[in-house]
């Protein structure tokens, strides 16, 4: 039986939302706004590393709990969510946490730094019936909902082709809080961040993908310490180049690439047998998306996603709280109406699993064929 949520608001434990400086800052700038912006939301505790920072934070983002042990959240029974916003490496250690004390929890993307460990999380969620919420935060973006809703209703007919171009600013000089993102195996990298988030949104809006060929290269190999101005060599993937075949029958290209100067952003383009969509973003996942609609030979048209797209306050201020809290209203909706929430541990298990393909394709030098 489904675990459930019976408060009239969801109270939220966070983890990784801190005044402290150095970090990616996502949970104090993303999570934090959204939950304070969402009337069926509380956030209710915070928890870091440290006692003083957990005060200190718990009264800066203005929660009633402050902890600084996560055993002592995930068991608080005025803590009905469980966020986790923290280093991928950090992660799986705190969803089990919240798994095993029957929290319903909601983990950042990646979710696991490799498919084995979001294939635990995801196994031991579903064991127990923990409903799930992962951070693939474009999946809600009004634009990408829509352009799926059109695609389903044949707006643009079968589709042909589709092409998808993720140019990110590469960041060279980091400090402590970042820098770790350099290694391969903590899974916190252009492709998994920026091109998870953006191939993520394409399969959401025109299918999966059934075989896929890649090239998955280390292009910028060192970077700065900004402090000690040390070398810090560099493994992780920033340039990954996908040629497949989605499940529809559709030809795919993808590129994601982190290039030192004047990144484009992220462009996706569908082509089908009626009409052309587009798709533009300076980051798919942080919004806000541009969308264009062509219909025969007819010149492009930018779209308005409708209102009832809108799931978040229309006085919310602008920024990267704006797709995560319309992902947290997503999965309140499906709280109320008693189904699994959407995307769930079990859909960054399908992300992961293309995402392991990529990096078998290269390695073995063949197509990866994906059930």
């Amino acid at each position: 039986m489904r675990k459930t949520i019976v408060a009239d608001k969801i109270r939220v434990g966070i983890v990784g939302a801190t005044v402290t400086p150095g970090g990616s800052g996502w949970g104090a700038n993303a999570h934090v706004p959204a939950l304070q912006a969402l009337p069926n939301y509380e956030l209710k505790a915070v928890c870091t590393a440290h006692e003083e920072t957990a005060r200190a934070s718990a009264e800066k983002f203005d929660a009633d709990l402050a902890f600084h042990n996560i055993s002592e959240m995930v068991t608080h029974p005025d803590v009905d969510l469980i966020a986790i916003v923290v280093r991928v490496p950090w992660h799986k250690d705190l969803v089990m946490a919240a798994i095993n004390a029957n929290k319903p929890v909601c983990c950042e993307w990646p979710l696991g730094a490799h498919l084995a460990e979001a294939n635990e999380m995801a196994e031991a969620a579903t064991a127990k019936a923990i409903p799930s919420l992962v951070g693939l935060q474009a999946q809600s973006d009004p634009a990408v909902m829509y352009a799926r809703d059109l695609v389903a209703g044949g707006e643009i007919g079968d589709i042909v082709t589709v092409n998808l171009r993720v140019m990110v600013n590469a960041i060279p000089k980091r400090g402590d809080g970042r820098i770790w993102q350099g290694i391969r195996a903590n899974g916190a990298n252009p492709m998994t961040i920026p091109g998870g988030h953006a191939v993520d949104a394409l399969c959401y809006i025109a299918g999966e993908f059934a075989e896929l060929s890649a090239r998955v290269m280390t292009r910028i190999t060192m970077w700065k310490h900004e402090t000690t101005g040390e070398d810090f060599p560099v493994d992780a993937p920033d340039t990954v180049t996908v040629a497949g075949v989605l499940k529809n029958g559709a030809e795919a290209s993808y590129q994601v690439a982190s290039v030192p100067y004047n990144a484009s952003g992220t462009s996706m383009e569908i082509y089908g047998r009626k009409g052309t969509l587009r798709l533009t973003s300076n980051s798919v996942n942080i919004g806000p998306s541009r969308l264009f609609l062509a219909t025969g030979t007819n010149e492009m048209t930018e779209l308005t996603p409708p209102e009832n797209y809108i799931l978040i306050p229309k006085d919310m201020a602008a920024g990267p709280g704006r797709n995560v809290g319309q992902a947290y209203a997503r999965f309140a909706q499906a709280r109320d109406a008693n189904k699994a929430g959407s995307p769930n541990f079990d859909d960054a298990v399908v992300r992961h699993t293309m995402i392991d393909a990529m990096e078998r394709s290269h390695i073995e030098g063949k197509v990866i064929k994906l059930g």
